[in-house]
């Protein structure tokens, strides 16, 4: 894989995923291909694989594919998981404290980003006084594609040739983005393709 050589060191952007950016499938991938071009450094907790398997079982999705997805994830970014974070959560305050996990798990890996799209519950004013901040997934996107658009676009097409149930090019991936929220990093992406 070549990356280096051009690659701007984003790394640094260490990034806390909500669950409801690691579904839907393609939002999750798209996420996960940037992760792992080193675009920026991923992290989430068992609180968010847990909400995720609860998402994946309304959906109907077998209890071994759930297994295998949460298992591949975590094989696949082995210091994304965030433990310890539980005695911090009890002392936060936010508008729905369901959410106070994600707030609590974000300050333990010393995330700079939240990346979630109920920014609503989220308060920026809060999140400051740690120094952190809320995007939504496709602001967030955005970002990365505009700080390295090589390693964006490279990326990109390297999730697409991976893409095989079903087979899509890029410009169908494109507007699944589009559908599914994504609109601006689709744009954005289109016009470097």
């Amino acid at each position: 894989m070549k990356t280096s050589g051009y690659m701007i060191h984003s790394v640094k952007f260490t990034c806390f995923l909500d669950t409801n950016v690691i579904y839907p499938i393609l939002t999750r991938d798209i996420l996960l291909w940037y992760a792992h071009f080193e675009l920026y450094t991923p992290k989430w907790s068992p609180d968010i694989f847990e909400e995720w398997k609860g998402v994946m079982r309304r959906k109907n999705v077998p209890e071994t594919d759930i297994e295998k997805r949460v298992d591949n994830v975590n094989l696949a970014f082995p210091s994304a998981l965030v433990h310890g974070y539980e005695s911090i959560t009890e002392t936060l305050q936010l508008p729905d404290s369901e959410d106070r996990h994600v707030l609590a798990a974000a300050i333990k890996s010393n995330a700079g980003i939240i990346v979630t799209n109920n920014l609503k519950h989220f308060p920026l004013d809060y999140l400051h006084s740690f120094n952190i901040t809320a995007k939504n997934v496709d602001d967030f996107l955005t970002d990365l594609i505009d700080l390295n658009h090589e390693i964006a676009l490279e990326a990109f097409q390297t999730m697409v040739s991976h893409k095989k149930n079903p087979d899509l090019d890029e410009y169908q991936v494109l507007d699944s983005f589009r559908k599914i929220g994504l609109k601006d990093t689709a744009d954005f992406l289109h016009a470097l393709l």
